[in-house]
């Protein structure tokens, strides 16, 4: 009996002994496989977290902060959260809603009246949940932070001048600017900054140490740059400036944080000692709530869901029979994934210190594959492939439209009568100059610049002043006395003073 019941015990550890084994080989063979596609892309630096039934499986850092540098990447090196800030503003929001403060479907013109839409019937049906779903009718609007430097509330006002792309709530165009007008109603209920409140109602209460609302706000030395390609190489950048419009993307942190970030969303909004969220504010923010055109968003050409569609802050799509929420984030010279595999309890956070480094598309689904649901899909090679022919498109796109100059053309007018002051109440200032016969374009106090060369007719190229920025286009257009009358630069349009 004796020797029976011995037996017993150790064939009863055997499985979970095999299976310990198993898994130190899978996370061998998945760790080798990151730093392998990392490689492939040429990314500087990575670093990525997953997360299964509320632990951490799998996190890691790969390469380095800076290019130049033997500066590693860690699981505390911190990378721009950028857009995937937008659940954690919507988060906020809901905690509002559970406090009674405010309902989703209140008017936006209760708690910030100063925003004014194209259409005022718009402005007064706008509701607070059309602010984080993308589908008040306004287009996008990123020149707001793209080509100026203005307080949000300046933004809010010339809003009204903005045409709708479409009815409200018959649509989808990615908007940040919405997203600040959420930010905006946080600090007037609160009575406190939206950075404040992130850090005092998410950051804290998770423990998350490493992990700052703006990277001004940040007191860590172990920080990445943003890399670009420019003209083929791989070059270092500076830092953007901290965005007015922070709740829609400007959170820095790193994986030991976000990996208590991604397991609190995953279960139900509880962490130790408390939630976040009650259970149904948590599941209304993964509802989905608008659909999204499969266009859209370039991976679902080799994904092809059966649907897309945006929740609270969430992209949501199927796959193998399966709900996914996941959300990207880029910023100049730096990008971040997460994704979320609901019913195998199973999430991925990827920080990548690269322009647009879709190897966060291989990597999430990779992850939902390798730890869930099986099979040797190539999403490397595919994701690849794809974008790839993206920007080969855009290549032939830029030949063609060279290929179109009309040559041995000269400007209308002498140069100097292009130069002057422009104006335009949405879009703000310009001046023009010229030197050594090419035209200086500068567009509010220097948030953009760019020198010129004559193209054809009253049209000037180049490139802008930040070359990771490209190519810069502006035109003339004269009235009927033969006078300059308006410049369009990048497809803005300023009336001269």
């Amino acid at each position: 009996m004796k020797h029976l019941l011995l037996t017993f015990l150790c064939l009863s550890i055997l499985p979970s002994f095999a299976q310990k084994k198993l898994t130190a080989r899978q996370l061998q063979e998945f760790d080798a496989y990151v730093e392998k596609v990392r490689k492939e892309w040429e990314v500087p630096g990575l670093a990525i977290t997953v997360v299964k039934d509320n632990q951490v499986i799998f996190k890691k850092g790969y390469g380095v902060r800076e290019l130049g540098t033997t500066n590693a990447v860690d699981t505390q090196t911190q990378f721009a959260c950028a857009s995937t800030t937008k659940a954690m503003t919507a988060a906020l929001m809901g905690m509002l809603v559970d406090e009674g403060r405010l309902s989703w479907d209140d008017p936006v013109y209760k708690y910030l009246p100063e925003l004014q839409l194209y259409d005022p019937a718009a402005t007064r049906d706008i509701r607070v949940r059309d602010l984080l779903t993308h589908n008040t009718g306004v287009g996008g609007t990123d020149f707001f932070t793209g080509a100026m430097t203005i307080p949000a509330n300046e933004m809010f006002r010339r809003m009204v001048y903005v045409k709708p792309s479409y009815p409200i709530r018959g649509g989808f165009v990615y908007q940040n600017i919405m997203y600040s007008a959420a930010g905006r109603i946080i600090e007037r209920l609160y009575g406190k900054p939206w950075s404040t409140m992130m850090q005092e109602r998410i950051f804290n209460p998770l423990g998350m140490t490493q992990t700052a609302p703006k990277r001004g706000l940040s007191k860590s030395t172990n920080m990445t740059k943003p890399h670009v390609a420019i003209n083929d190489t791989i070059r270092v950048i500076d830092y953007g400036a901290d965005s007015e419009i922070g709740s829609a993307g400007a959170v820095w942190s790193c994986v030991d944080d976000m990996s208590k970030w991604v397991i609190c969303m995953l279960d139900s909004g509880k962490y130790n000692g408390g939630r976040l969220l009650k259970p149904a504010t948590w599941a209304e923010i993964f509802k989905p709530q608008t659909m999204v055109p499969l266009d859209e968003y370039a991976t679902m050409q080799i994904l092809k869901p059966n649907w897309l569609t945006y929740g609270l802050g969430w992209y949501q799509h199927d796959y193998r029979g399966h709900k996914i929420n996941f959300h990207t984030g880029s910023l100049t010279g730096l990008t971040a994934i997460t994704g979320q595999l609901p019913d195998e309890k199973l999430g991925v956070y990827v920080f990548c210190n690269y322009n647009y480094a879709e190897v966060r598309h291989a990597l999430l689904y990779k992850t939902f594959d390798f730890f869930a649901l099986g099979g040797n899909r190539d999403w490397n090679t595919e994701i690849k492939t794809l974008y790839a022919g993206i920007r080969e498109a855009g290549k032939k796109a830029t030949q063609e439209f060279q290929k179109n100059r009309v040559a041995d053309t000269s400007p209308t007018l002498p140069l100097k009568d292009y130069t002057g002051k422009y104006t335009s109440p949405l879009y703000g200032k310009a001046e023009v100059t010229v030197t050594d016969n090419r035209l200086i374009f500068n567009i509010n106090d220097n948030a953009m610049n760019a020198t010129l060369g004559h193209w054809h007719y009253d049209t000037f190229y180049g490139p802008f002043k930040k070359a990771w920025a490209g190519k810069a286009l502006a035109r003339f257009i004269l009235d009927s006395s033969g006078k300059v009358d308006t410049l369009v630069f990048s497809g803005m349009n300023f009336k001269k003073e």
